[in-house]
């Protein structure tokens, strides 16, 4: 089982996108900001991947510059490079470019070896109607499960 912490958590992901397939990506980060990430001090539910000559980037992340890091601190909202295999960064650019596919982070985590890891998924946006039927399911399952657990007592 692996052993991983969670830094940060995109809910609202899940909500807008029909998640297609998920990677794990290892982040380029300075000394000041992984400091900043095992504090938990990142924001990543307004960010989006894209491919940038065949690197990919990830946008609109915000780790807060760490206390003690003085001139050390970089711009909380740069841009960061992603880290994946070429052939999956190939088979992201086919997904995102032919089929009109998005790049969005699910969660940012510390690995069991203490590396900081995102979760980034291939997603489909969701139209207005696809929520409010996500929505009216979800309803529909927890009046279930209250009526069954009102039933069995």
């Amino acid at each position: 089982m692996k052993q991983r912490k969670l830094v940060a958590n995109n809910k609202k992901a899940r909500h807008d996108y029909f998640i297609e397939d998920v990677y794990e990506a290892g982040m380029v980060l300075t000394g000041t900001e992984i400091k900043s990430v095992r504090q938990g001090k990142v924001n990543i539910k307004e960010s989006y991947a894209k491919i940038d000559k065949s690197e990919l980037v990830i946008y609109g992340m915000h780790i807060s510059p760490y206390e003690q890091g003085n001139r050390f601190n970089v711009d909380p909202l740069r841009p960061r490079k992603l880290l994946l295999h070429k052939q999956e960064i190939k088979k992201l650019t086919g997904l995102t470019t032919v089929k009109g596919l998005t790049l969005v982070p699910l969660n940012v985590y510390i690995n069991e070896k203490g590396l900081a890891k995102m979760e980034l998924a291939v997603a489909r946006g969701k139209k207005l109607y696809d929520k409010r039927d996500d929505t009216a399911k979800r309803d529909a399952d927890r009046k279930m499960q209250q009526a069954v657990k009102k039933h069995v007592r």
